[in-house]
């Protein structure tokens, strides 16, 4: 069975709805079945709007002390400043 679901947006809103179902290339009530079904999974598992941090942390990107970080910056900067320098010899 079925129901009818009536929701009222903002004329902006459809617009923004209307433009993401072209993109996806489906009808606006399959996309936004779509994104009901996503916010509520993500809602269940937690995972709803997850804060910056969370998101970074998410990467599991190498990460290092500040201050060895800016010397291993100036070390590369250096190291390609004197192969410049052999390569106009």
């Amino acid at each position: 069975m079925v129901k009818r679901l009536q929701v009222l947006v903002s004329p902006e809103l459809d617009v923004q709805i209307e433009k993401a179902a072209q993109r996806s290339r489906i009808s606006k009530g399959a996309w936004i079945r779509r994104a009901l079904r996503k916010g509520l999974r993500d809602a269940k598992t937690g995972k709803a709007n997850p804060s910056p941090v969370d998101r970074l942390l998410a990467l599991n990107a190498p990460a290092c002390d500040l201050g060895e970080m800016l010397r291993d910056i100036e070390a590369g900067r250096v190291a390609k400043r004197i192969r410049r320098l052999r390569l106009s010899e």
